[in-house]
């Protein structure tokens, strides 16, 4: 990134009340806990919930006792604060909301943490600097390379920052908070799309409440023409594989290649961390999934389920399901989500991840329902999925647009000093600073 020379650089330190890595403690094993089994307790920062394209997930939390969190206070962050990933995948950045249910949470041994000082910089513009491609660049060049890639708290701590006036970084957070804006209104309207969707796939299929379902006899506790039946009915079975890393030539194209980082919160796969060129897609063509396919995690987090929207490939901790019949794509999904659990009880090997087997997840039990129900279900539910990925696709627009637009920003070539800009409701009263 070319840098203008009228504002400053400052090393990260300068702009922090405090900058921390875990003490002693995480990753907390067998005193995590899932929401559903607490009624209070502390929060845990996962890589799960530091997600690239959102600046914090609530999905998935893992919780330890307020007693437990008193012993590791000294690991503790708090609303505002901006969490960093250590260790795997290096560049991954997180702000805790300010407008968060919990009062505090807790970093792991893989994380560190900074308080901001709020009189010299703005959480939003560190934020948004931090995921600019040429620090997470400057970052990875810097990783110490002794077993896996990491960095330390003084690599941290030395990190230049472009570091214009208070008053400035405000405009350009809201210049940049206008596009999060529109992207995170996107993703609620998914999000109440996909509800819709899926609360008429329980009453249907969960709760057994279909059309004509009065008139359906029971027999040995399910509908007359329904069936049980495997995993391996609803269509072709693929496993994933990753190319040869040592190839250049099989990466850096256009196809997709997906890893369950990508399937987090996306029903829909339309981008991928990494892409495979012709040439690593003609080196493993078994491998190769079409558009319409279900992707399921059965190694790692076992369970994640998306759907392709291109022809693509899949690393190995994945299994995809490519459907027999286009008109049984909703149904199945739905039904694939629903074996998160069985994916996990099965998978289960003693470890710590879930690494569950072809042949294993080919043969898990589903229940089928008969043709003229799923035939149904598609008709009404299928404008519902079409309208979400329409969505995704204008939401990816709106990234690669802000995304062009924020390194211009924060180098001063675009310069928003003079612009009379309206601030979102919550920062009007921060902005005005000298």
């Amino acid at each position: 990134m070319n840098v203008t020379n009228k504002w400053p650089i400052v090393k990260l330190l300068t702009l922090a009340v405090d900058i921390k890595g875990a003490i002693a403690g995480g990753p907390f094993g067998s005193d995590l806990v899932s929401r559903d089994y607490v009624a209070s307790g502390v929060p845990v920062i996962r890589g799960s919930n530091l997600p690239k394209n959102a600046k914090f997930s609530f999905e998935d939390l893992v919780f330890v006792t307020e007693n437990k969190a008193d012993a590791h206070h000294l690991n503790c962050a708090h609303p505002g604060d901006l969490v960093f990933t250590q260790r795997g995948t290096l560049g991954q950045i997180g702000l805790l909301p300010k407008n968060s249910p919990y009062s505090r949470f807790l970093i792991s041994q893989s994380q560190m943490k900074m308080t901001v000082d709020a009189n010299r910089a703005d959480s939003l513009y560190l934020y948004n600097y931090f995921r600019l491609p040429s620090t997470v660049a400057y970052i990875e060049n810097h990783a110490l390379q002794s077993g896996v890639p990491h960095i330390n708290l003084g690599i941290l701590k030395k990190l230049q920052v472009i570091c214009p006036p208070l008053a400035v970084q405000k405009k350009i957070v809201a210049t940049i908070s206008a596009y999060d804006d529109l992207i995170e209104n996107n993703q609620r309207r998914i999000a109440l799309l996909e509800k819709m969707a899926e609360e008429i796939y329980r009453e249907w299929f969960v709760r057994l409440r279909f059309p004509g379902h009065e008139n359906v006899k029971n027999v040995k506790g399910i509908p007359e023409g329904w069936e049980i039946d495997r995993v391996d009915s609803i269509g072709k079975i693929v496993t994933g594989k990753t190319p040869s890393t040592d190839n250049p030539r099989y990466f850096g194209g256009p196809y997709t290649f997906v890893k369950t980082p990508d399937m987090h919160g996306n029903i829909f796969i339309v981008e991928t961390e990494e892409r495979l060129s012709q040439n690593g897609l003609d080196s493993q063509p078994s491998q190769t999934i079409p558009r319409g396919s279900i992707c399921v995690s059965c190694i790692g987090t076992g369970g994640i389920v998306s759907i392709t929207t291109s022809e693509c490939q899949t690393n190995q901790q994945i299994n995809s399901v490519v459907v027999r019949n286009l008109s049984d794509l909703e149904w199945a999904f739905f039904t694939l989500r629903n074996l998160r659990e069985a994916i996990q009880m099965f998978g289960a090997t003693g470890a710590t991840m879930t690494n569950l087997s072809k042949g294993k997840f080919s043969s898990l039990k589903i229940l089928r329902p008969n043709k003229s129900i799923v035939l149904k279900y598609h008709a009404l539910v299928n404008p519902i999925f079409v309208q979400m990925e329409n969505i995704l696709q204008q939401t990816m627009i709106l990234r690669s647009t802000r995304d062009l637009l924020l390194p211009r920003l924060i180098s001063g070539k675009l310069s928003v000093e003079h612009l009379d800009i309206q601030f979102p409701p919550g920062m009007e009263e921060s902005a005005h600073v000298n």
